[in-house]
């Protein structure tokens, strides 16, 4: 096995670790409690940003070495991939861009006489389902022991940590975190599938879809400039 992919299996590692070993753990009550919330979250993010360019890195380097291919490149799934992204980039966007009560200081909207509306009727966690169905995609269409790892690693840390994140609002927050759970989903449209909610497009606000759209046409335009393989 050669050093680019050992380097980009323990950058993988890393990244999963600090995710779901620290933050989703008591290590990071006891972090906090010696450091403090702000001085943790600093350095939490900055631990992140340096996981995610250690990935970045190791993966362009490990792509230019040769490896065995398991189903190889398939062209055939461009466009499903492509919807997916487009997709992703529908909840994510909007996501980001609307309150919601999962995020840092923002539990005072568990509060409202509607503790879900807009973005959060489909889903709790938006901006990672976004970024899940991002990693899903590109798996479809790179099968490739580096892509394998790259974006495995992203659609692992979703999926463990949407379940990680509910767990600690609800310690944190206890009935009133349970009244926004038993209105909502993790899964996209989950709770409208089981009638504990209901759609409405027009409260997320165009002005959020049109960014959404926007975000998905800039990202689909620069992807050769900015990742050096077009996306078409």
């Amino acid at each position: 096995m050669s050093t680019t992919l050992l380097s980009l299996i323990a950058a993988g590692l890393f990244f999963v670790g600090i995710h779901i070993g620290i933050s989703g753990t008591v290590l990071r009550q006891r972090f906090v409690a010696i450091l403090g919330e702000g001085p943790y979250a600093g350095l939490f993010s900055l631990a992140s940003l340096g996981g995610i360019v250690w990935l970045s890195m190791s993966y362009n380097a490990a792509t230019a070495d040769t490896y065995a291919q398991t189903w190889g490149q398939l062209y055939s799934m461009k466009v499903p991939a492509a919807v997916l992204i487009f997709i992703g980039f529908m909840l994510a966007v909007p996501g980001i861009l609307s309150p919601n009560p999962g995020a840092v200081g923002a539990d005072k909207l568990l509060d409202n006489d509607v503790p879900a509306t807009g973005m959060l009727r489909i889903t709790r966690h938006p901006f990672l389902w976004g970024v899940f169905l991002w990693a899903l995609a590109h798996l479809l269409v790179n099968g490739d022991a580096p892509s394998l790892i790259f974006f495995g690693t992203f659609a692992l840390i979703v999926l463990m940590g949407t379940v990680s994140l509910d767990g600690k609002k609800r310690q944190a927050l206890g009935e009133r975190w349970e009244r926004f759970e038993a209105v909502t989903s993790s899964i996209p449209f989950a709770a409208i599938l089981a009638g504990r909610n209901s759609l409405n497009l027009a409260e997320v606000g165009w002005w959020r879809w049109l960014a959404g759209l926007v975000a998905f046409v800039g990202f689909v335009y620069f992807h050769g400039w900015l990742f050096g393989v077009s996306a078409l």
